[in-house]
């Protein structure tokens, strides 16, 4: 692998996942299990990082979650995920999720989330992954957004609030 590696765009790891729930994704009231939709952002955050980094990620952290309105059983799920900033093996992807009633459309903004993936190399080790090309004022925005983050997260690492 060369050292200096090419940039990538947002868009160009940008991932959607979709899923219809089912009674065996909810309680006896109808309402998915949390831990079903905290599944799916991983998996939509991950495979971001993924595309991005162009190798296997692991999560570092994940944000916390408020669950914004329920989500039933026969609502499909819909989980977009972008990477926002980069760091030299780590990348903060947001995540957000929607519940559509598939006879109607009607959307839904049930969750959102921000995580972080670093990057692994053959050995499993932390690799270097490609910078991120930001171009519009949105992409500028959320870059900015996450760089905050990411110092606050560092701090908390540092006084072992983590």
């Amino acid at each position: 692998m060369s050292t200096q590696q090419q940039g990538k765009r947002p868009g160009e790891s940008s991932t959607i996942l979709s899923r219809l729930m089912n009674p065996s994704d909810a309680n006896p009231l109808g309402i998915v299990h949390g831990g079903e939709i905290l599944k799916m952002v991983d998996e939509a955050g991950g495979l971001a990082a993924m595309r991005h980094a162009g190798s296997p990620v692991v999560t570092v952290r994940l944000d916390s979650m408020t669950f914004l309105e329920p989500i039933y059983v026969g609502n499909l799920v819909i989980v977009k995920a972008m990477v926002n900033w980069v760091g030299r093996t780590s990348m903060e992807v947001g995540i957000r999720v929607e519940a559509e009633d598939p006879m109607t459309g009607e959307r839904t903004h049930t969750n959102s989330a921000y995580a972080v993936y670093v990057a692994l190399d053959e050995q499993g080790r932390p690799r270097p992954v490609p910078p991120l090309i930001v171009e519009t004022e949105e992409e500028k925005r959320r870059w900015e957004a996450a760089e905050e983050r990411q110092r606050i997260r560092l701090a908390q690492a540092r006084r072992g609030k983590a």
